[in-house]
């Protein structure tokens, strides 16, 4: 791997590239391109289109695969994305607050438009685990709600909901699929929420998922488990969401005891 004797950027105090640089001060010649790549980022700006591999290997002095790799860190990061052949800068990331509010209500709150592509509704018998997840009998009837997530007509996440049919009879019949569903159980069907278990994980999307986000296989993704109670505190949901990780970032707030 090239390196480079010194810091081609502002390492001051507070500057996020600090953190990178071992102590012997050589750093991989890619890490210093992608620290010269993020000030060209931030002249251009959000929508900014990027020069050519090409040109930008020519204007830094390095290797074509020196640069993608420097541009495969800040597509990880969610500094860069790609529209058809360009790379252009990127948005900031949507700040989705670990609450029990829903995707809708978060997306809406940055000023951005939510959406949802149904892709499948579905019943089936609970099997063992989630039988037990959902406190209802094996074999009972549960619904299974998937759909991808939208933001600004921006494919970001994709959506796996599970409960039972009991619950919603007419959940395929009376629920729009392009809603917010934690509206509808309120709403509609005057379930009113408890609490939940959250996990968050970060995992590599199956062929599969990758192909109805629409990015590539190699991008981490945010997985959030949940499983959500009403407020007598029987097991209401199970929630498999999955987030592209270059997309989204997760906020809470902490208080004292």
């Amino acid at each position: 791997m090239e390196e480079t004797p010194g810091p081609a950027v502002s390492t001051g105090p507070g500057a996020p590239i600090r953190s990178g640089i071992p102590d012997h001060g050589r750093v991989p010649k890619y890490y210093a391109v992608k620290g010269r790549l993020e000030e060209l980022l931030d002249e251009l700006g959000e929508g900014g289109v990027l020069p050519t591999e090409r040109d930008l290997a020519a204007r830094f002095e390095v290797a074509r695969e020196t640069l993608r790799q420097a541009l495969r860190d800040l597509l990880i990061q969610g500094r860069v994305r790609r529209r058809g052949r360009s790379t252009v800068v990127a948005g900031p990331k949507l700040e989705q607050p670990l609450s029990l509010a829903s995707y809708t209500e978060g997306v809406r709150r940055q000023g951005r438009l939510p959406g949802r592509n149904l892709i499948g509704l579905e019943r089936f018998a609970a099997d063992p685990l989630l039988a037990g997840q959902l406190a209802v009998a094996v074999g009972e009837q549960v619904w299974h709600l998937e759909r991808v997530l939208l933001a600004d007509g921006e494919r970001v996440g994709l959506e796996s909901t599970y409960l039972a049919v009991a619950r919603v009879p007419a959940l395929d019949r009376e629920f729009d699929p392009g809603a917010s569903f934690y509206a509808f159980l309120r709403e509609k069907a005057g379930i009113e929420f408890g609490g939940a278990d959250e996990r968050i994980e970060t995992v590599l999307a199956s062929p599969r998922e990758a192909l109805l986000i629409g990015t590539p296989p190699a991008l981490p993704m945010l997985l959030l488990h949940r499983l959500t109670r009403d407020a007598d505190g029987v097991p209401l949901e199970r929630v498999r969401s999955l987030y592209r990780g270059d997309r989204f970032s997760f906020t809470t707030r902490l208080e004292a005891d």
